[in-house]
């Protein structure tokens, strides 16, 4: 488990560590509001600058007040800086732009508008957003690519976090921020599948140092199964006192596996995504000693949509306190999920959520004993 600080202290209040933070890639955690969050127990969200430099672009983002104003949400914002959105849009398909050592040049499809983002523009704009944590630009790979495009990567992610750093320090002089109140900078690690390029690029991006880091890549492998021997190496590459962020990882059981690694932050869509599809999750105990044990069935799934929901009158779950659970019953959530209405999206992603951040607290009781 971490045994780094309990606590991240950040410009827009504490976050207590391990936490997953649900992804708000454009602004917004779909299908609810703030408040609907605060409920929960989240204490902070993920918002992606390659996203939300397209939509609603930084000059509106400006205009609105920044993302906490124009979000409602008061409290920790991280903003991802979007070299995984890059790394799918412009490596899978070499017509939506290109590459380079300077940065990437994009079109989105659809767009008829070019965007430059540079490692220093993408902090110029997380800035510009009052981010309370902002991510160094990289390179993303696939774990399957071959060496030399690792090489590549770590390489040019290496020297992209160190015009990061130069670029953030000169804004925070700039503001005369000192160490208490400016945000946090955290860099990505890279280097795919190989250990070799891994260590290089960590030891590479400590020496500059940062705040807190990233592991960069695709956490699973082919067939979606956690690459925890990676994954485990990452962590012990990194100082236990530094915070390392298992980016794009929210399946429970792997949030679980993660943790035991070390790794005190996650993120990722898919707990939402899974509730607006009707896939709930479930705890089948109350011991928090059970989550995670060899052969342990902790937690399961729910599918509202089956036929045998039509007239159950029990919540989705007895152990959970979240707003879904205190007033509705499966065979309500049934019926709000076969006719489409959009209450079902709200009520389901709220109790997903709160498994979630449920999650993460048992965990924090483990961790402290």
């Amino acid at each position: 488990m971490f045994n780094g600080a309990d606590v991240l202290s950040l410009p827009h209040g504490d976050l207590p560590l391990p936490a997953f933070l649900p992804d708000a890639t454009r602004g917004v955690v779909r299908s609810i509001d703030s408040a609907d969050l605060e409920r929960c127990g989240v204490s902070a969200l993920v918002m992606n600058t390659f996203h939300l430099m397209q939509h609603p672009g930084s000059t509106t983002i400006k205009a609105l007040g920044g993302l906490h104003r124009m979000s409602g949400w008061p409290h920790p914002i991280m903003s991802d800086s979007g070299g995984f959105q890059i790394y799918s849009l412009i490596r899978q398909n070499a017509k939506y732009g290109r590459l380079n050592d300077s940065g990437a040049i994009f079109t989105p499809d659809g767009s008829a508008r070019k965007f430059n983002l540079t490692p220093e523009k993408s902090i110029q704009l997380q800035m510009s957003y009052g981010s309370d944590i902002l991510v160094c630009l990289d390179d993303c790979t696939h774990a399957s690519d071959t060496l030399d495009e690792q090489k590549k990567s770590v390489k040019r992610t290496v020297d992209w976090a160190r015009r990061s750093k130069a670029e953030f320090r000169r804004l925070c002089d700039q503001k005369k921020w000192g160490d208490t109140q400016r945000p946090l900078l955290f860099a990505v690690i890279q280097g795919g599948s190989s250990p070799d390029l891994r260590r290089e690029c960590a030891e590479s991006l400590l020496e500059i140092g940062f705040d807190g880091f990233g592991y960069g890549g695709w956490p699973l492998d082919s067939e979606n199964h956690l690459l925890v021997d990676m994954l485990g190496l990452t962590r012990e590459l990194v100082p236990l006192h530094l915070p390392l962020h298992a980016l794009g990882v929210g399946h429970p059981a792997n949030v679980v596996e993660c943790a035991r690694l070390g790794y005190p932050m996650f993120d990722s869509a898919m707990p939402t995504r899974d509730a607006r599809n009707a896939r709930l999750y479930t705890f089948t105990t109350d011991d928090p000693r059970d989550i995670g044990q060899p052969g342990a069935k902790w937690f399961e799934y729910v599918y509202v949509g089956d036929d045998r929901h039509i007239k159950d009158s029990e919540p989705p779950s007895t152990r959970c306190d979240c707003a879904c659970c205190a007033h509705y019953s499966l065979g309500y959530l049934h019926h709000l999920f076969k006719i489409n209405d959009t209450l079902f999206m709200r009520l389901a992603t709220i109790h997903n959520l709160r498994f979630m951040m449920q999650l993460t607290e048992r965990l924090r009781e483990i961790a402290h004993g």
